[in-house]
């Protein structure tokens, strides 16, 4: 076993129990003081189960679904234990997760096919986008990957400010072409420099603005537009950045970022500090979209891939965690 999959193993798994305790404590904390004790799924359940869900930020559509689910599985069993119920309530929420098109993976891959990677970061300023960059380009570096970093939020100093600190701190390339400069030019630039050194991953970030859909539409186009002049096909992964603090926001930007460009997988930061992680659920299954990585801390390290089953599995845990108050 190598030692990345002896991390994923333990302090991941670790991690994950922690960042996502407050979710747990108040969603699924919820949902199994409302299973305890049944033998059947009755309206009462239902009901409650359904104000569980919603308050959640699961959503409606979502939360409807799983209701629909839960009722058709246990139909034809008359009795059943707590942990049969419970169970029966992680299949379903499982199943919702897959179809998303989201595959368990344990570790931060990608394929070898493509060299230079091309991946595009977009998401609103706040979100912890460009840490998520940051700790991405840390988990590629230790792998023996070649990075470099394309600042193309060219509108705020900060943020070029931030990546290339972020480029310092991993010891990776870094392409800019100074605040005002048009952004399709630094991710078309930015190829050519991974092309150009023989890198293996160009991670390029953009601006974090919600102005004017048509705005954030035709801005995203121009820069994919550039990107796929320099190198056909690319880019290869279009990032979606989202906060999982922010609920019901998250959504929202969800749909106005899916509308703008072809997002193909996303990134929900900030777990650890959310009691709404039933949003993860509720974008999985409103846009189709894998989840890939989610922030279950603020350490270098507290970056993880996303795999269905250990966060359905951590969420429902009701082991106490090291160090927890009992």
């Amino acid at each position: 076993m190598s030692i990345f999959k002896k991390y994923f193993n333990k302090d991941r798994k670790q991690d994950l129990d922690q960042g996502l305790e407050k979710t747990k404590s108040s969603l699924f904390g919820q949902i199994a003081k409302a299973v305890a004790g049944k033998s059947k799924v009755d309206e009462s359940f239902l009901d409650e189960l359904e104000g569980i869900l919603i308050s959640s930020d699961v959503g409606l559509d979502t939360t409807i679904k799983i209701i629909d689910r839960l009722e058709e599985k246990v139909a034809k069993v008359k009795y059943f234990n707590t942990d049969e119920l419970n169970n029966i309530l992680k299949s379903v929420i499982i199943e919702i997760l897959a179809e998303n098109n989201t595959q368990d993976i344990d570790d931060f891959t990608f394929p070898e096919a493509h060299k230079p990677y091309i991946m595009l970061v977009v998401g609103v300023n706040g979100v912890g986008k460009t840490t998520t960059i940051g700790k991405l380009t840390h988990q590629y570096k230790k792998r023996g990957k070649s990075v470099v970093l394309g600042a193309g939020d060219t509108f705020r100093a900060a943020a070029v400010d931030q990546l290339k600190i972020w480029a310092e701190r991993n010891d990776v390339h870094f392409y800019e072409k100074g605040m005002h400069s048009d952004p399709a030019a630094v991710a078309y630039e930015t190829v050519q420099y991974a092309l150009n050194n023989n890198i293996d991953v160009a991670i390029i970030d953009t601006a974090g603005r919600l102005h004017t859909k048509r705005h954030l539409m035709e801005e995203l186009t121009k820069i994919k537009n550039s990107i796929n002049k320099k190198l056909d096909g690319a880019p290869h992964e279009v990032l979606l950045v989202l906060d999982a603090t922010t609920g019901q926001n998250a959504i929202e930007q969800a749909n106005k970022f899916t509308e703008a460009t072809d997002v193909t997988a996303l990134a929900l930061t900030k777990l650890d500090g959310s009691a709404k992680g039933g949003v993860v659920l509720g974008i999985s299954d409103q846009f189709k979209i894998p989840i890939k990585y989610i922030g279950v801390g603020e350490g270098i390290e507290q970056l993880q891939v996303f795999n269905r089953s250990t966060f359905v599995d951590s969420l429902f845990s009701s082991e106490p965690l090291s160090g927890s108050s009992k």
